[in-house]
């Protein structure tokens, strides 16, 4: 889809409009909240690394956490959702050299593993959920940074993201590319298959408006797989950095198309932005740049015959010895025809410490930036299974923030690292990452992990045209550093397969190292 398409899309349809929006589908509306239950550290003094993503196993009630630094899996009891219980921390060192993730289906558990050094094959360990026995291990593609069990748990799809060591000369740069496990006939005889982009041309991506830029790369090494969703015999693959998303035929494990996502216009009205740090103030506006969509995690979910995708559009820049991408707007040569209107545009309090990409905007190759190109869309998306948006939740997650109604104004754009309002205003703001969609009383919810500000983002996407705000919680403090930081992957337990019989919804705390249990109360309005 071209900036021009996605433009006007996003101008009609990104708070549903009447004409395009069908009639609200499914059971009649929920009213939810998200009820925190608990919160575990993921070692037993609570200072461990990592909690990046967590799964769930309903066989066993177990939860599983890894930590990549520790390159270990900590195992948690959640027999009882309100007093999780650390069973163990098992390590995964004799396997490779950090856990990127971690899935879970009736007693089976998958774990991702990259090599050392990470350009090397990496591994998918399993092992038995209840007596965590390793039952074996089998070669997948460099540095396998997510994966997931498909419905019935006979296949695996691993994002081997393919990331390069550096751009120096002489670096080494593998191939991304998606692993189909088999799992049909057992652990012990898995088949693995591998999906890749060597079919693909990199200068008919480029004129189609997929990002592949990386010095010197092929195509095949430039398109990092991030995340995966499926469904039947179709998977779909976030590109993060190419801003695009590969479609996966699963019988053939061949990628049968690859869709640009096109480029959000924050000039829009509600698709502003608050583009500084330096402005003391919370300030969303409209502003002449465009927002590269980037999504990190993926979900999906069906209305009717029709299958939707959803997207967290957290935006990514490549950063390497020998290649940097990021370059702030002050830094930029603007073309004066076209940002000449725009008076004081450079400045901190304006656009001038906006972070964005040096390698697209010269739309006419004279040597000046005639558009300016940011890294994500600070939105959550939905999308058609062809990849035409369907709608965009705008500039909402910052508005939410900075509305004083809300209670969360303190923490608006704030890192997780540290409290400071508006310290992120001039790079991706909240940052939504993680991501899971789940069915309650018949309807269909989103929910988005804020990796920045923190906390669950709900909506209800029943009519997927027409998304309503649901409920949001954080559990970080919102006056000194410190309770739930960095949430980023999101689990949806599903009430048939809760300890307590409730929807769950569990959240990896990346800079807490904690995992988050929140329970779904729903009630009909």
């Amino acid at each position: 889809m071209n900036k021009t398409l996605s433009a006007a899309i996003a101008a009609l349809l990104a708070f549903g409009s009447a004409q395009a929006a069908p009639a609200a589908r499914g059971a009649p509306p929920l009213a939810i909240s998200l009820q925190h239950l608990s919160s575990i550290g993921t070692d037993a003094s609570d200072d461990g690394t990592g909690a990046e993503i967590v799964a769930y196993d309903r066989r066993t009630r177990r939860a599983f956490a890894i930590n990549s630094e520790d390159n270990d899996l900590a195992v948690i009891d959640l027999s009882d959702p309100g007093a999780p219980i650390l069973v163990e921390k098992i390590s995964l060192d004799a396997y490779g050299a950090g856990l990127n993730s971690v899935d879970a289906h009736d007693g089976l558990v998958a774990v991702a593993v990259e090599a050392s050094p990470k350009t090397n094959p990496g591994k998918v360990v399993f092992l038995d959920a209840r007596t965590l026995a390793v039952r074996g291990a089998v070669p997948v593609g460099a540095l396998p940074d997510m994966l997931t069990f498909d419905d019935d748990g006979r296949r695996v799809l691993v994002a081997n993201e393919g990331e390069p060591d550096s751009y120096e000369p002489g670096a080494v740069d593998p191939e991304g590319s998606v692993s189909v496990i088999d799992l049909s006939r057992g652990v012990a005889r898995a088949r693995v298959r591998t999906a890749d982009f060597q079919g693909f041309s990199k200068e008919e991506l480029m004129a189609r408006g997929v990002r592949v830029f990386g010095p010197g790369a092929t195509a095949a090494q430039d398109l990092e797989p991030e995340y995966i969703t499926l469904h039947g015999r179709t998977a779909w693959v976030t590109l993060q950095e190419a801003n695009a998303v590969a479609v996966l035929d699963l019988p053939t494990a061949t990628f049968s198309e690859i869709v640009p996502l096109g480029l959000k216009d924050h000039t829009v009205p509600g698709s502003g932005l608050d583009a500084s740090d330096r402005d003391n103030a919370i300030n969303i506006a409209t502003w002449p740049v465009y927002g590269m969509y980037q999504p990190d995690a993926i979900a999906s979910f069906r209305v009717g015959n029709q299958q939707y995708v959803v997207t967290a559009n957290e935006g990514d820049a490549r950063d390497y010895d020998g290649f940097e991408e990021e370059v702030r707007v002050a830094s930029l040569n603007l073309d004066s025809a076209v940002f000449g209107g725009w008076a004081g545009l450079q400045a901190p309090a304006a656009l001038g410490r906006l972070t964005v990409t040096r390698t697209s905007g010269d739309t006419d190759g004279d040597g000046d930036f005639d558009e300016i190109h940011v890294f994500g869309a600070r939105s959550f998306s939905i999308w058609t299974a062809n990849g035409e948006l369907v709608w965009d939740s705008g500039d909402q997650l910052e508005q939410f923030f900075a509305n004083p109604v809300n209670g969360y104004a303190t923490i608006f754009n704030t890192n997780h690292e540290e409290l400071a309002r508006d310290n992120r205003s001039d790079n991706k703001g909240p940052e939504p990452e993680g991501l899971a969609v789940g069915k309650i009383g018949g309807r269909s919810f989103a929910f988005v992990a804020l990796e920045r500000v923190g906390g669950v983002m709900a909506y209800d996407v029943t009519d997927p045209y027409a998304p309503t705000f649901a409920a949001y919680v954080n559990t970080r403090s919102l006056t000194e550093q410190r309770g739930d930081l960095g949430a980023e992957g999101v689990e949806f337990v599903p009430a048939d397969d809760s300890p307590n019989g409730k929807p769950l919804v569990l959240v990896g705390n990346e800079v807490s190292r904690t995992v988050t249990v929140f329970q779904v109360n729903a009630t009909r309005r």
